[in-house]
């Protein structure tokens, strides 16, 4: 099997940016791209432009990258939002279309945490009704008492990132803080001085809530009927997560049966919101989803979708990628990823079969680190050996499944020969199977493949190599030169590996062009070789 590799990419990667950002993105970005601007939210524009071929699109929240968008983009390999959410991007299809989607998942963390504290504020003390009577000529001083948050209790619906910040600040007002978080440890809130509790008690027990959680089919109408029956008539309860998680009909009827003292909200089930009942209570408060709205948190969320940007069309893993398993690569696993592909490519090209399943074996130091990205390393290195196209780390463990495809990693400790090393074992489904040992030498992580079976080698894995199998006996070496040279293709390096005198060899061979379907024919055939194959690497 030989595979034609890609022509190199002359042209600068375009990067289409649909939506206003900072300049400091364009900075980010640098002058490595080719920079092309539409309005994302001109349906037909978007469409137009995504056609003409894009590398990457960089998108606020106006901008949907749904199914439509993701099959008329021509070449599209990124899809950024510059923020954290990514309602507006059909997340199945980009992965389904191999491309990786990227955000700023910690962008507007403090900027949401100090918005939902001011709409926590500006509820305890009724800073909008007041300020709104003001303007109308009233002097309502009597109207609008408020209540002190020292010595209150704060309960917070989702102690994530944002739910942590808010505790750590409010906790400087002499707030008492408790915590609902099913997938939080306690020790970790209690390193906070914080208590978790279950949500009856949170919502028994607190003066004020806020809420911080994603909207889920598990969180939608979390606060709800039920929930606000049990909640003190002075609670106060602040949204500035998503809409949707906070019932907006049973909070209006809580609010109005004095069952609810105020609320701060900033985010709607359905969006834009310009008309709700809630608006025309004093004792709501509502901003229009401001949350990420500083010129700090923009400019964080686009200086950081240009650097994944950059690393994704650089061929790099981006630890923002929401749709690539695996999560941040450590440091020392990094070169040992294209390493593991060449592998993979190897076996699979050497066993002539799809292999049904890849055990990798890392050995030595590097196995104290998570290399389960590995697993995906393989699966990419197998696909492409078998001629499937546009594989990448996104759509590579989808293609696998749909080819009966697995992949595991394991890790020791142990490493005899080298300081650290990599088995891969592939096996197919009629019973064939081999084992590829890699490593990387020296302080340029040079890649090396230092085994095939049970045959010690120290052969580079260059773009195309030549395998023979065979019983041992003389004159092989000589008529596999004399053949290859007779056909113009020169031998960059050659190295014979034998069990015994007479037995089982393999000869590799690093060679300089391809070698064509008819030369191998005529190989095998000279040398009366068990099988000759060529690889034909691809990056």
């Amino acid at each position: 099997m030989i595979i034609k590799r890609a022509a190199w990419r002359v042209a600068k990667p375009v990067v289409l940016i649909a939506e206003e950002l900072s300049p400091a993105t364009l900075d980010a970005l640098g002058p490595d791209f080719e920079v092309r601007n539409c309005d994302g939210a001109d349906r037909s524009q978007l469409l137009a432009e995504l056609a003409r071929g894009v590398d990457a699109v960089l998108i606020r929240s106006a901008t949907k990258m749904d199914a439509q968008a993701i099959a008329a983009a021509k070449g599209l390999k990124v899809i950024a939002r510059a923020g954290v959410g990514l309602d507006n991007v059909d997340i199945s299809a980009a992965t389904a279309a191999g491309i990786m989607v990227v955000n700023a998942p910690t962008s507007n963390i403090v900027s949401a945490a100090e918005l939902a504290i001011s709409l926590l504020l500006a509820s305890a003390r009724f800073i909008s009704p007041a300020h709104a009577a003001l303007r109308s000529g009233k002097w309502a001083r009597s109207q609008y008492t408020g209540t002190e948050l020292f010595e209150k209790t704060l309960g917070i619906v989702g102690f994530g990132r944002i739910g942590q910040l808010v505790a750590h600040r409010m906790q400087a007002f002499g707030m008492n803080v408790i915590a609902y978080d099913p997938y939080l440890q306690p020790a970790r809130a209690a390193q906070l001085d914080v208590k978790l509790v279950d949500l009856d008690e949170l919502l028994r027990s607190s003066d004020f809530i806020t809420i911080h959680l994603p909207k889920t089919k598990e969180t939608a109408n979390l606060i709800g009927v039920e929930a606000l029956k049990k909640v003190k008539p002075s609670v106060h309860i602040i949204n500035a997560a998503r809409g949707g998680v906070l019932d907006e009909v049973a909070l209006y009827d809580a609010v109005v049966q004095g069952r609810v003292a105020g609320a701060g909200l900033d985010v709607f089930a359905t969006e834009p919101c310009t008309d709700s009942p809630l608006f025309t209570l004093d004792r709501v408060i509502a901003t229009p989803h401001l949350g990420a709205s500083t010129d700090e948190a923009q400019e964080r969320a686009g200086i950081a979708v240009a650097v994944s940007v950059r690393k994704a069309l650089a061929g790099e893993l981006v630890p923002d990628a929401v749709n690539v398993k695996g999560g941040v690569i450590a440091e020392e696993i990094r070169p040992s990823l294209p390493l593991v592909e060449k592998m993979a490519q190897i076996a699979t090209e050497l066993l002539g079969e799809v292999p049904v399943h890849i055990d990798i074996q890392v050995r030595g130091e590097i196995a104290v680190h998570d290399s389960s990205i590995l697993a995906i390393s393989a699966l990419k290195g197998a696909l492409i050996a078998v001629g499937a196209e546009e594989v990448t780390y996104v759509n590579a463990p989808g293609l696998a499944t749909e080819r009966g495809m697995t992949s595991v990693v394991a890790t020791t400790p142990d490493s005899a020969e080298y300081r650290s090393m990599i088995s891969l074992h592939a096996a197919t489904g009629s019973g064939k199977s081999i084992t590829v040992d890699g490593t990387l030498m020296g302080i340029k992580q040079t890649q090396k493949i230092i085994g095939i079976d049970s045959f010690s080698l120290d052969l580079p894995p260059t773009a195309h190599i030549l395998f023979l199998r065979y019983v041992d006996h003389p004159g092989v070496i000589g008529t596999v030169g004399h053949t290859l040279g007779q056909a113009n293709i020169n031998i960059a390096g050659m190295q014979v590996a034998r069990a015994s005198a007479g037995g089982s060899a393999l000869m590799a061979l690093t060679v300089d062009s391809e070698v064509s379907d008819v030369l191998l024919a005529s190989i095998k055939r000279e040398t009366a070789a068990e099988s000759v194959r060529t690889v034909v690497m691809v990056d």
